[in-house]
């Protein structure tokens, strides 16, 4: 006995090869549709888009029979237009980045590289930051602080002590041991080796804090009377807003 069922295929693997299709190639990317030609997506041979389209389908249909790629669908514009007329997008630099690097289009990422949003990114802010000790943990370590601080409250704090060198780091750490307050809560940043300032990484951990869904803002801190230092020498209040 068969049984038989309404339901269309969510969808099927290709069979048989890419060279006995018809040339004009019809995708769906995420949910946006696209029409181009085979000789288009495989306009750079190493990549992994040629790759797709190369040889035995590597790729499933949707229910209309077109292409799915499982990726976001509206900055592929941008990749198919580089690909027919060598074009470097100007808009949603960074998001194009991500797709030309999954697609690993060698030829775009590079020159996506030598924009000033890409550069600016990847060879100044980054490699600043990667020369700041434990900057990403010291990141996570904050948002674990001002989450556990969280209940019940529509603001939580959480202090900062940032230093730039090592005789800093010292001095910092005398002002700690005089400061009224669970030590254990004062995420240290620093200290580094490179130009950028103690106002700098601050703009910087706003931004990597921001970038994870949170609003947050800070100020110097103000320690109570009868602490040994200036507390806005090194300390700064980080204040995450939930509602």
């Amino acid at each position: 006995m068969s049984i038989s069922s309404d339901h269309k295929p969510l969808g099927k693997q290709v069979t048989g090869s890419l060279h006995t299709l018809s040339p004009i190639v019809e995708l769906n990317v995420g949910g946006e549709m696209y029409t181009t030609t085979l000789s288009t997506l495989k306009k750079h041979p190493g990549s992994k888009l040629a790759e797709m389209f190369t040889g035995q389908p590597k790729l499933r249909t949707d229910s209309e029979g077109r292409f799915f790629i499982d990726r976001p669908g509206t900055n592929f514009k941008y990749i198919l237009e580089y690909l027919r007329t060598n074009q470097v997008p100007t808009q949603s630099i960074q998001d194009v980045y991500k797709e030309a690097l999954f697609y690993d289009i060698e030829p775009l990422i590079k020159q996506l590289e030598d924009s000033p949003q890409i550069f600016g990114e990847l060879v100044a802010r980054k490699q600043f930051l990667a020369r700041v000790p434990n900057y990403s943990e010291n990141i996570e370590l904050m948002i674990r602080i001002a989450r556990a601080e969280a209940v019940a409250s529509r603001r939580s704090s959480v202090i900062v002590c940032v230093v730039r060198t090592e005789e800093d780091a010292v001095r910092c750490q005398d002002a700690l041991n005089s400061l009224d307050m669970d030590k254990k809560s004062v995420v240290k940043f620093g200290p580094w080796k490179a130009a950028p300032s103690i106002s700098d990484l601050l703009d910087c951990i706003q931004m990597d804090v921001e970038a994870k869904g949170y609003k947050i803002s800070f100020q110097p801190h103000v320690a109570e009377k009868g602490f040994r230092f200036k507390s806005h020498d090194f300390f700064y209040k980080f204040l995450f807003t939930w509602w």
